[in-house]
């Protein structure tokens, strides 16, 4: 049984139907619902886990592969900040046959994903296969292209990107240590709490179909402006070990809710009526054996 199946369990979730009156929808909030179960699948962070100053000393100069699989074993035994713990709410707009308008909210964390606790943290940029390995062994899924936009056009904080030299050195410690501290200065000016969805800050790793048709490659998407267009367009030309400073990983709750009501969120995804509403590509067959043959 996989992580995401385990989820579902957990939440208590039915068979996927499209609700067709508001009588049929739960009466838990999503906001409510996002904040009590969907950080379920993070181990508690541990008294005696690392900083984020004193994870990176002892990396050193260690990068790619080897860092992937030393940062993936913290996130793995919890050493993630409370304020990621905190997900929330993001809600998506469309149409089903027969249905009228539907809503999907999908509970996402607030930040990309990051080492350290909550005063002495850093946001760690990762390959597919650690991002993956992660996302899977914890029970949750990466964000489509589609769950990326409806971040920044709902977050609570939009950072302007802030590019660093593209240089040799982008896949190093170092940079991405620079590039957190340049993220911390936005976010202290903005005046908001790291609980508060903020986006516009990195790239984001997605999960597309196209990673079936270029196996070996990482999908990134995003880095928007203010203004809401993406400097980066979905892209696959990177190998997938591939990780520079300016990608991220936002972690997405397996359990969304269709009308209130909450669903599986890979049914969702498979489902030719809902999955358009949350999915640029329209249906992802089998996200979850997707995202397990990544890692």
């Amino acid at each position: 049984m996989t992580r995401l199946a385990m989820a579902a369990i957990a939440w208590g979730l039915c068979a996927l139907t499209l609700p067709g009156t508001a009588a049929a929808q739960s009466t838990t909030a999503p906001a409510v619902a996002c904040t009590a179960k969907a950080a379920a699948g993070l181990p508690k962070r541990q008294r005696r886990a690392h900083s984020a100053s004193a994870l990176l000393a002892d990396i050193g100069a260690v990068a790619g592969t080897t860092r992937d699989r030393l940062v993936a074993e913290q996130v793995l035994a919890g050493n993630v900040p409370d304020f990621l713990r905190r997900f929330v709410p993001v809600t998506l707009r469309g149409t089903a046959q027969g249905h009228g308008t539907v809503e999907v909210t999908i509970c996402v964390t607030p930040d990309y994903l990051a080492v350290g606790g909550d005063e002495d943290f850093v946001r760690v940029p990762l390959g597919l296969p650690a991002a993956a390995a992660i996302a899977d062994g914890l029970g949750y899924l990466l964000p489509t292209t589609r769950m990326v936009d409806a971040i920044h056009a709902q977050a609570g904080v939009r950072l302007s990107p802030d590019p660093m030299p593209p240089t040799a050195a982008m896949s190093s410690t170092a940079y991405f240590w620079r590039h957190n501290e340049t993220v911390e200065t936005q976010r202290r000016r903005a005046g908001r709490a790291h609980d508060v969805l903020t986006a516009g800050q990195k790239k984001d790793i997605v999960l597309t179909n196209r990673l079936r048709a270029k196996p070996g490659r990482v999908a990134i998407y995003g880095w928007h402006r203010p203004d809401g267009r993406p400097i980066q367009p979905l892209s696959t030309v990177h190998h997938a070990e591939y990780a520079d400073y300016s990608h991220g990983v936002r972690l997405v709750s397996p359990v969304a809710f269709v009308n209130g009501t909450p669903r599986g969120l890979a049914a969702i995804l498979q489902d030719p009526q809902l999955a358009p509403i949350v999915s640029a590509e329209g249906t992802i067959p089998q996200p979850e054996g997707l995202l397990a043959s990544l890692h």
